[in-house]
């Protein structure tokens, strides 16, 4: 009998059996609640091939791009135009076309050894003051047109992009040596496709500033163009300055590049001191006498360092010099400090 249990025991127990029922689903509901917080939602049409780390590379290599070609398109117009890096992002090339006005300048470049173009479109809001200022106008802000460019105003134009392609070979020459042109000009950008439309593609924008008035200025480089070298634009490759410790291989290396350079080397024979009186009074022929004896050594400098000494003479006729040692400690070049009573004396 002491096995069997109670009405009240029973009870007691199915509502125990009751409660844990329900607080498992709530205590599984937890987590999972916690898991969709984490979850950021991922569109398959627009991948991010590019790794964070080029991005950011591009991005420092861009800035400083910009602040060098505003100071050069300075120079061009003979006025302040402010060249801001306003983005670097990856998208289509559907999406980028789309966004870009009609008509507009924009640019086919080649860009060996790089595979495929590059684009460089230039918003006809900046354009047009840009190109009045080349015709010698003023700073008044006029309503942009909206038309494709004449045969004179591309020329105009090929001034700046030969400026912005310059500018660009500098900034990537740490990366890659690039023979940049422009392939051509078109004015609707919906009518050229340099790459499928859903292809990734990396775009640089700039805002220009030219008084009063303001445009964009958009670089498009697709990724399969700089898929080879991805490995190359990293922070560490082209952006680092740090001091490395010199190995027999590296200074080997330097070595054999330096061997073929060429230096300057400079002989001094000696050193006086002498008036501006006498020195407006010489004439061919005069001599100018000095402390330094005849037999003592000479002093040969390379590069502005004392590096030899050597003795004078001739051959074959022609003025000479004769190593006699090398400088045990080469130290750079100091102005002479000529003695209190030395005087030319002219004969």
């Amino acid at each position: 009998m002491s096995d069997l249990l109670s009405q009240a025991e029973v009870e007691s127990l199915l509502s125990s059996m009751d409660r844990g029922a329900a607080a498992k689903p709530a205590a599984a509901a937890a987590p999972a609640a916690r898991l969709r917080e984490k979850v950021t939602p991922y569109d398959f049409k627009r991948p991010e091939r590019v790794g964070k780390e080029q991005m950011r590379a591009l991005q420092s290599l861009h800035e400083g791009f910009g602040r060098n070609f505003g100071a050069a398109l300075s120079a061009l117009l003979r006025t302040i135009v402010e060249v801001k890096l306003t983005s670097v992002d990856q998208l289509t090339y559907s999406e980028f076309v789309f966004s870009l006005e009609n008509p507009t300048c924009f640019n086919l470049l080649r860009a060996e050894p790089l595979e495929g173009n590059l684009i460089l479109d230039i918003n006809p809001s900046i354009l047009f003051p840009i190109i009045d200022r080349l015709l010698g106008g003023g700073k008044e802000s006029a309503p942009p047109a909206r038309r494709p460019l004449t045969e004179i105003e591309l020329r105009l134009v090929g001034r700046i992009t030969s400026l912005f392609l310059s500018e660009m070979r500098h900034a990537w020459e740490n990366v890659i040596e690039l023979k940049l042109s422009v392939d051509r000009v078109e004015s609707n950008p919906q009518l050229v496709q340099i790459v499928p439309p859903n292809e990734v593609v990396v775009l640089i924008s700039f805002e220009l500033t030219l008084g009063d008035m303001r445009g964009m200025m958009n670089l498009c480089i697709p990724f399969n163009s700089i898929e080879r070298i991805s490995g190359k634009l990293s922070s560490d490759s082209w952006f680092s300055y740090g001091k490395t410790e010199s190995t027999e291989e590296s200074m080997r290396g330097i070595a054999q590049r330096l061997h073929g350079s060429l230096v300057q080397m400079a002989v001094q024979l000696a050193h006086t001191q002498i008036s501006t009186n006498d020195l407006v009074g010489l004439r061919v022929g005069d001599i100018i006498t000095t402390e330094k004896d005849v037999r003592a050594p000479l002093l040969v400098r390379v590069e502005g360092v004392d590096k030899f000494a050597a003795s004078l003479g001739a051959f074959k006729g022609r003025k000479a010099i004769r190593i006699e040692n090398v400088l045990a400690t080469p130290k750079p070049q100091a102005a002479p400090q000529p003695a209190a009573t030395t005087r030319p004396k002219l004969a």
